[in-house]
């Protein structure tokens, strides 16, 4: 969506402000031993607390309230029994309605110390969403984006899940543009002012191919490398963008 009118941006900081708090909770409460079921009834009381709902669930029928995603999973990881262990890289993944607006955004959190590559991979997501904010401006062209988040990625060593990417939000979940992680020549959409999407960079430690569980959500890297995961949404200005999602 585009923003439209004040009431559009003063709904869409809401949902921003809950995912931002949900997120914040999530990682509180990340250490080895807890189940991903127990993550995310942290979530669904805070939605329950701000008066929102699960996006992924009431869209597409999720089976949880927020996606939980660990080491090879990239992402749409669903919850369970599952506990953390120590070292292992967490994705938090959080989407948020409420009164018809919807924000997006994630995080990979690690269990205590992580092993190098752990600690690498995600620095490396992080960065590489700098480096995308950094080029986001009305008048760019999207895959700008993907040729900064895939530079950044490349210079740490590490790949870009193919296949996965940001997109349009705001009213729903999935909106236009797609927004890949890597230079699309046939992305020739433009950035303009007011247009809300996700810049989040999907990475691999090893391949950039991924597959799909049983399950029919969750997604992990095919050859079992360790992946991470990093989101906001942003609305796009003259400037640097507005991020709804971060504090």
């Amino acid at each position: 969506m585009s923003i439209e009118s004040p009431a559009d941006l003063v709904g869409l900081r809401e949902v921003g402000r809950i995912t931002r708090l949900t997120l914040d909770a999530l990682e509180k409460h990340v250490r080895a031993g807890v189940s991903t079921a127990s993550l995310d009834n942290v979530a669904a009381r805070v939605f329950a607390v701000n008066g929102a709902r699960s996006a992924p669930a009431v869209v597409y029928g999720f089976p949880g309230t927020v996606l939980i995603s660990i080491n090879d999973e990239v992402v749409h990881g669903v919850p369970g029994p599952r506990q953390l262990s120590r070292g292992d890289l967490v994705k938090l993944d959080v989407t948020v309605e409420k009164n018809g607006y919807v924000a997006d955004a994630a995080r990979s959190v690690v269990v205590g110390v992580g092993t190098d590559t752990v600690q690498r991979l995600a620095r490396c997501v992080r960065a590489a969403f700098r480096a995308a904010v950094a080029v986001a401006r009305a008048g760019v062209r999207v895959n700008e984006i993907g040729r900064a988040v895939d530079r950044e990625v490349r210079r740490h060593g590490f790949t870009v899940v193919s296949g996965l990417t940001g997109h349009g939000v705001g009213r729903t979940i999935h909106e236009e543009p797609t927004v890949p992680n890597y230079y699309d020549r046939w992305q020739t959409d433009v950035l303009t002012e007011g247009l809300v999407l996700t810049i989040e960079p999907m990475i691999s430690a090893g391949s950039a191919e991924s597959v799909t569980d049983d399950n029919g959500w969750t997604i992990r890297t095919r050859d079992g490398s360790l992946s991470a995961h990093h989101e906001h949404t942003i609305v796009i200005t003259k400037q640097a963008p507005l991020i709804l999602t971060a504090a």
